[in-house]
């Protein structure tokens, strides 16, 4: 049997079939209910905006390539362009100063949905994508920050996620101690932020400035061993606050996850202020999301949140996931069938005695009134 090309979908587009769907809807339930057991309120913005408006806020809070990853289409209704979202935090954003801009302060929102992107990444092909996040807008604190990495790993834990770790690390970190503490010219800083993120200990010497920057390569890994090493650096106390949060936020999340710091890293973190986080999982490949602290386009208001992408974890979880399902023969007692759903059954009814309740993916069959297993 051949398929037609009329069939086949588009490049990194893919159908979730019936067991991947019910182990996703059962993971975003499971993490939208953690997020509103915090209070934090769900919002559902549209799937399309103006891709001006769209374009511009993202321009301010995300990386600058994201604009052009986004599907463009005109409306037919106003004749202006339209845009197909590829990220939910800036619309979380635009509805903060906006609609809810007196709501009253620190504000908790969260939200899932689909995000298409024109271009994949290089070691992700799919271009259709899963967010669920959580935002705490009005407030960029080290208690926000605490709350905010705590909700994460709670939310994949309930999603099924195990073995969770969280990477810690400082986006302005050049910033701030290339204004005193390690002083360089403006003309420099680019090159040292290049070296830093190649992780390139010969290159960053070979840079005017950077040596002063070295130790920072080595101050990476387990979190207790690596703000040690940070601790070290003789910065006059520009990085004092920095550690001190850091640690503070290591603590809330105590034994619960693994936690590793990387000063230095940036990828991911281009619109992130004084600090960044991604979260991992066991057997899960790449990040599981990332968060951290910033400031919305458009309001500049203080925010801090996280966005996580779980179809990797889906693909692991629906390996092994297996329904229990309660086939009802042909003259089933209904008022039974009614109360073993009410007890959380999911119930499958014959509708001829052919039907093989094996066959349809059953787990159990109602005999009189006693379910037994197949």
């Amino acid at each position: 049997m051949t398929q037609s090309t009329d069939d086949l979908l588009p490049e990194g587009l893919s159908d979730r079939l019936p067991k991947e769907a019910a182990v996703a809807t059962h993971a975003m339930r499971a993490v939208l209910g953690t997020m509103d057991a915090h209070g934090y309120d769900r919002v559902r913005p549209p799937l399309v905006e103006f891709e001006r408006s769209m374009a511009e806020r993202m321009g301010k809070t995300a990386d600058s390539d994201s604009p052009r990853r986004m599907f463009r289409f005109v409306d037919p209704a106003s004749l202006r362009t339209l845009a197909l979202r590829s990220d939910m935090t800036v619309q979380v954003g635009r509805m903060a100063a906006t609609s809810l801009a007196a709501a009253p302060r620190p504000l908790r929102l969260c939200y899932a949905g689909e995000v298409a992107l024109i271009k994949a990444d290089q070691l992700d092909p799919a271009r259709q994508k899963l967010q669920l996040g959580a935002e705490l807008i009005g407030s960029d604190t080290v208690e926000a920050a605490g709350e905010i990495v705590s909700l994460a790993i709670e939310a994949l834990e309930a999603a099924g996620a195990a073995g969770i770790s969280v990477d810690f690390t400082l986006p302005d970190l050049v910033d701030v101690l290339s204004d005193k503490a390690m002083p360089l010219a403006s003309d420099q800083i680019g090159a040292v932020r290049r070296e830093l993120d190649t992780k390139d200990a010969g290159g960053l010497a070979a840079v005017p400035g950077g040596n002063a920057y070295l130790p920072l390569l080595y101050a990476t890994g387990a979190f207790e061993d690596a703000i040690e090493r940070l601790c070290s650096i003789d910065a006059g106390g520009a990085l004092t606050s920095r550690i001190e949060g850091l640690k503070a936020i290591a603590s809330r999340v105590g034994g619960r996850a693994r936690v590793t710091l990387d000063p230095t890293e940036r990828h991911g973190f281009e619109y992130q202020s004084w600090f960044g986080f991604t979260i991992y999982a066991d057997g899960v490949r790449g990040a599981l999301g990332r968060g951290g602290t910033y400031a919305i386009g458009g309001s500049n208001e203080a925010a801090t949140g996280f966005s996580l992408y779980i179809d990797a974890l889906i693909d692991i979880l629906s390996r092994d996931a297996q329904r229990k399902a309660l086939f009802l023969p042909m003259g089933h007692d209904a008022p039974t069938a009614a109360a073993l759903r009410a007890e959380g059954w999911r119930t499958v009814a014959a509708l001829s005695a052919d039907d093989d309740g094996q066959a349809l993916g059953c787990t159990h069959v109602l005999e009189g009134g006693t379910t037994t297993a197949y």
